[in-house]
């Protein structure tokens, strides 16, 4: 078995702060709007009539009470619904770019590696910022790093299989010390005048440094990688550079993220489950033994039944799966790792398991043994 680890993690977080009843409040008064603008053809039957939100309908779909995001201001103005951001321009860093390196540092310090000991940067998102040239090679520029950096995209999974490429890049002999970034500024691709999705997402970046024969006192041993995927257009979004020639010109909102959240739901929750059960009994792991769960943090009810399926009851102790979601919202690929960076505080020996799922569907499942 090779001796990589994860050897340190680093976070940024925006500041604004979206609570439930402020996004109630904007959305509500959006709805108003649309349903006086919209009241002769909502009378005839040619268009549905928008119904409110509230925060106990938001609170029971997900568990989320509040979400930090890039600019509160423009998501929360009902003539905008969205946030402001400026156009990328050859002279400034890219925000993704902006962001992975301030969480990239943070992953540095805490791993004790400097930008001359790191041969790589590989970037996983949900959302990437342009087709080229690639952030990573960006965020390598500006840290000052040789090697090879590239970008790569598998949805809500993005995470857990960039950290996955490092490991078989170490394993290799390509690599001794990798970065790996996972910006998600997702609140862009979302719809907040969608009754169904308004409320989910929130703006974050996770870096982590996947390290060959690491002493970081934070370090994490990788044990074991398993990866599935298989195809669903359940959850997709369809902005891309073939937009502007199609014959079949769509709207920016038709070609934002969308989900078909109950079949999401009634697909991935016993798939992860499966996946994560077969990957502790190859292991010889009993799932009573796993300190922590590390889940993609998509929604409450969907961590727990998934928790429950492993552990094969419904009473157990909930701090085993940490749920930030609760404060920061869905954070796309970015979740796991937030929630492995702030508990992560275990005693060597004891067993984790880091798992994203996602768009594809994809799910990669980390067990981790802290040193």
């Amino acid at each position: 078995m090779h001796n990589i680890h994860i050897a340190g993690t680093g976070t940024w977080l925006p500041e604004d702060k979206i609570t439930n009843d402020e996004i109630v409040a904007s959305f509500n008064t959006y709805a108003d709007a649309f349903n006086i603008q919209h009241r002769e053809e909502i009378d005839k039957g040619n268009v549905e009539e928008m119904t409110y939100s509230s925060v106990d309908f938001i609170e029971k779909a997900s568990g989320i009470k509040t979400r930090y995001v890039i600019d509160k201001k423009g998501i929360l103005d009902p003539n905008r619904m969205m946030p402001s951001v400026r156009n990328e321009d050859e002279d400034s860093l890219s925000i993704h770019a902006e962001k992975g390196v301030i969480a990239a540092k943070r992953a540095m310090e805490q791993a004790g590696v400097t930008a001359e000991e790191i041969d790589a940067v590989i970037l996983g998102t949900s959302h990437s910022a342009r087709n080229y040239p690639s952030v990573a090679i960006e965020i390598q520029n500006e840290l000052g790093i040789n090697g090879y950096a590239y970008d790569m995209l598998v949805g809500c999974s993005s995470t857990t299989f960039a950290i996955n490429n490092a490991y078989s890049d170490i394993a290799s002999g390509l690599a001794n010390t990798i970065l790996v970034i996972n910006p998600e500024i997702s609140t862009p691709c979302v719809d907040f005048s969608r009754k169904d999705i308004h409320f989910i997402f929130g703006d974050a970046c996770v870096a982590t440094i996947v390290q060959k024969d690491s002493s970081s006192a934070k370090s994490f041993k990788i044990i074991d990688r398993k990866l599935h995927t298989q195809f669903s257009n359940n959850i997709r979004s369809d902005f891309s550079y073939l937009n502007r020639a199609a014959v079949d010109q769509k709207t920016n909102e038709e070609l934002l993220f969308y989900q078909n959240g109950r079949s999401v739901f009634k697909d991935v929750c016993p798939l992860v489950a499966s996946l994560i059960s077969d990957q502790l009994k190859k292991n010889d792991i009993q799932p009573s033994d796993v300190s922590k769960f590390w889940l993609h943090q998509a929604n409450g009810k969907m961590i727990r039944l998934i928790a429950s399926k492993i552990l094969g009851t419904d009473d157990f102790d909930p701090s085993i799966i940490p749920m930030p979601i609760t404060k920061y919202g869905n954070l796309a690929s970015a979740g796991s790792l937030v929630a492995f960076n702030e508990n992560n505080d275990l005693s060597p020996g004891d067993i984790g398991v880091i798992c994203s799922f996602g768009a594809g569907y994809s799910v990669c499942s980390i067990i981790l043994e802290k040193t």
